[in-house]
C-alpha cells in the first residue's frame, strides 16, 4: 500500500522524519546545556546563603565563585554588588538581574524550535492525509470498472498514517517542551528567591 503513495505524501513523511530528528537533537542539546550550566543546583545556593546571612561573607563569596550553577553565579554577582556598595542594595540587585537575564536567555535558547515542531507536525500530517485521500478517490473516479472497496479503504488507511505520525511527534515535542519550560521556570523562581534572601534576609522557617 505504501508503494502506491503519491510523491508529495512521501515528501511529507520525509519532512515528519526531519521534525522528529530535530526534536531529538534539541532535547539532547538542552539536556547537555542544562547540565553544563548547573541548572537545578539549589543545594549549593542554600549553603551560600547560609554563610552569607550568618556573617561569613568571605566563605559565601568563595563558594559562589567556585560554584558551577546558575544560582551560584547570580548570588556571586549579588554579593559582589552588596559588598562593593553596602549602602546601595539596589546596586547588588541590578548586578543580579543582569546575570540572571543572561542565564535565562541561554536556558531559553532553541526552545522555539520545539514550539515550531508542535505546530508544524500536525499540519504536515494532515496535509499528507488530504493528499493521500485525494489520490485515492481520484484513482477511484478514473477507474472504468467497479473498484474493490478494500483497496479504497487501504488507500485511506495508508494516507491517515501521516496524520497519526504528525500527532505523535507533536505530542512528544509538546511534553518535552513543557518539561524543559518547567525547569526554566523553577530556576527563574529560585533566582528571585535567592536574590531576595541575599538582600533582605529570609523569613524564619517553622520550627526554628
Amino acid at each position: 500500500m505504501f508503494a502506491d503513495l503519491p510523491l508529495v505524501t512521501w515528501i511529507v513523511f520525509a519532512a515528519l522524519a526531519g521534525l522528529s530528528v530535530l526534536t531529538l537533537t534539541v532535547v539532547i542539546f538542552k539536556l547537555m546545556q542544562f547540565r553544563r550550566m548547573g541548572v537545578g543546583g539549589h543545594r549549593l545556593a542554600e549553603a551560600i546563603l547560609d554563610d552569607w546571612l550568618n556573617g561569613r561573607p568571605d566563605e559565601a563569596q568563595r563558594k559562589a565563585n567556585a560554584g558551577r550553577t546558575v544560582l551560584a553565579r547570580v548570588l556571586g554577582a549579588t554579593m559582589s554588588g552588596l559588598r562593593a556598595r553596602p549602602s546601595e542594595p539596589g546596586y547588588g540587585e541590578e548586578l543580579a538581574r543582569q546575570v540572571a537575564l543572561a542565564e535565562l536567555v541561554q536556558m531559553g535558547a532553541r526552545m522555539r524550535l520545539l514550539e515550531a515542531v508542535v505546530q508544524m507536525a500536525p499540519m504536515l500530517g494532515l496535509l499528507g492525509t488530504v493528499i493521500g485521500m485525494i489520490d485515492a478517490f481520484g484513482n477511484l473516479a478514473l477507474s472504468q470498472q467497479t473498484s474493490d472497496p478494500r483497496l479504497l479503504a487501504g488507500g485511506i488507511w495508508t494516507a491517515l498514517t501521516t496524520t497519526a505520525a504528525g500527532l505523535a511527534i507533536a505530542l512528544v515535542a509538546y511534553f518535552v517542551s513543557a518539561w524543559l519550560e518547567g525547569r526554566i521556570e523553577d530556576e527563574r523562581q529560585g533566582i528571585e528567591l535567592a536574590v531576595s534572601a541575599a538582600i533582605h534576609g529570609r523569613i524564619a522557617r517553622p520550627g526554628r
